[in-house]
């Protein structure tokens, strides 16, 4: 099973939004790259989500995936910003998968990610990177859960 790491401003939609939904389709994803990898997401995999734009970013907790890539409505409702007037139903472009929540986390901020030797090679963690969707190593997802924990005692 793959792992993944999943952006959302806590300001639009936070874990305790997810926690509140019991489930939620991943939507405004517009970038091919991110787009790609939740199409390769399979149901029961899981993720952390994670809190960006926020002060400070930072690992809220970890979600699952429920549901797989599917056409995201958005894209075909222009009351909403994530509108593609180029994207038809009949050959969508974008898509989203639905999550529901696993566990709430003690919050982990991007700083003391980037102290954490198991994160060296982390895609989060490289310059220039701004995907809302990554894929992480078991390691990467083990070490962010184990640090977590260790802040609980």
């Amino acid at each position: 099973m793959a792992r993944w790491l999943l952006k959302s401003e806590p300001d639009v939609f936070s874990y305790e939004d997810l926690v509140r939904a019991g489930r939620e389709g991943w939507d405004g994803i517009r970038s091919y790259q991110a787009r790609n990898f939740l199409r390769e997401m399979r149901r029961g995999e899981q993720a952390i989500f994670y809190h960006s734009n926020a002060k400070p970013p930072g690992v809220a907790g970890i979600c699952k995936i429920v549901k797989t890539a599917e056409p995201d409505p958005t894209q075909f409702d222009p009351d909403t910003k994530y509108f593609d007037p180029a994207s038809k139903p009949e050959d969508p472009r974008w898509d989203w998968v639905t999550v529901a929540p696993v566990r709430e986390l003690p919050f982990v901020s991007l700083h003391e990610l980037r102290t954490l030797p198991g994160l060296v090679n982390c895609r989060l963690l490289a310059k220039g990177n701004r995907l809302s969707v990554l894929p992480l190593t078991d390691d990467e997802f083990h070490t962010i859960v184990a640090f977590a924990k260790r802040r609980r005692r």
